[in-house]
């Protein structure tokens, strides 16, 4: 099974990064779709199916706190596993982010990580699994 992504940041070269990091972890990945912001986000998995969401938390227009509450309201995407990427450092917000059933990785982050997290909220990854996929 390959999974359809959306990784929301307003840096253009965060969002290769993370996309390129995705790709060298050796994740099956179908659609990668990008977004500048929490709004953008929300637009691309209301048009789109989407498996999983990688975002940050700093953005304009619609931070990525705001962006997962409302995701967590609409019946459509409350269920889409979401990671938080982010340099956040502030332990109440973290635990904010993960009562709304968000994972927390801390930027610099290797593709193991990525991996392993996007791994463990999907149950999908490389042949690490024995999956001859």
């Amino acid at each position: 099974m390959s999974l359809n992504v959306l990784v929301v940041d307003d840096s253009s070269v965060m969002r290769a990064m993370i996309v390129k990091t995705m790709r060298l972890s050796g994740l099956p990945l179908g659609e990668v779709y990008q977004a500048g912001n929490g709004q953008e986000g929300l637009a691309v998995i209301r048009a789109n199916w989407v498996d999983l969401v990688i975002a940050d938390i700093n953005m304009p227009v619609m931070n990525g706190e705001e962006m997962i509450g409302q995701m967590r309201s609409d019946p459509e995407s409350r269920d889409i596993p979401t990671i938080v990427v982010s340099t956040e450092g502030s332990v109440t917000r973290i635990e904010r982010l993960r009562g709304l059933g968000a994972a927390f990785v801390h930027k610099p982050f290797t593709p193991e990580i990525i991996r392993d997290t996007i791994q463990a909220l999907t149950g999908v990854g490389g042949n690490q699994d024995g999956d001859a996929s």
